[in-house]
């Protein structure tokens, strides 16, 4: 005997309507407008019969392929391993940026005097459970960008400078933690995530959609 839909828990329903969604548009049984709308719906609604409601009309089940997809586009870039101890990041009278799928190592060190970095972990390749990154800022601006299932820790110190911390208050607990920590004087560090979590759901519903196409 099933559990009565509304006894159930609201984020488990929330994920296997928005999955839903995602099959039915990705093998053409919802037009993107449509998608959209529930998808939506479905991100907001507190409410577990509203989020059943989504998809009472339509036909398609989440599968073994799609599972494999999800776990391997959306799943955290997180495996065991070993890695760098440390790694530096300098910028004087200058600007760099780290991106793409780097191996995140321990620990990272990032100098800006004058200048200006981003700092991107999108798509990085983490093997620690924990990451420190320590700032050294001067007149700067770094920019910190993270997935949004990463959780993230804040214990700089400022003078005449500011942290701005746009990351989500709480993430998955078997995540990686990213731990910031450093000095900012007449500086800005912003800490955001580059893509929101409808921004995901919609890449990867297009590129399932082209793939069953």
């Amino acid at each position: 005997m099933s559990v009565n839909i509304e006894d159930r828990p609201l984020e488990t329903v929330r994920e296997e309507v928005i999955d839903q969604l995602i099959m039915n548009y990705s093998h053409g049984e919802l037009s993107y407008a449509a998608f959209e709308r529930r998808l939506d719906k479905a991100m907001e609604s507190q409410s577990t019969l509203e989020l059943k409601a989504l998809t009472d009309d339509l036909t398609l089940t989440v599968d073994k392929t799609y599972v494999d997809s999800k776990k391997q586009e959306m799943g955290i870039n997180f495996t065991a391993g070993e890695t760098e101890e440390l790694d530096h990041i300098v910028n004087i009278f200058s600007g760099s940026g780290r991106s793409g799928a780097w191996k995140v190592a321990k620990e990272i060190r990032s100098i800006s005097i004058f200048s200006g970095s981003d700092i991107d972990f999108t798509d990085a390749k983490f093997t620690q459970p924990i990451v420190r990154l320590k700032l050294f800022s001067i007149f700067s601006g770094d920019n910190i960008y993270i997935p949004e299932n990463i959780n993230i820790v804040t214990k700089a110190f400022c003078i005449f400078g500011t942290i701005d911390n746009k990351a989500p208050s709480s993430a998955d607990r078997n995540a990686p933690t990213i731990i910031i920590e450093g000095f900012a004087l007449f500086s800005g560090i912003d800490i955001k995530v580059k893509h929101t979590l409808k921004e995901h759901f919609v890449n990867f519903a297009d590129n399932l959609k082209k793939m069953f196409s």
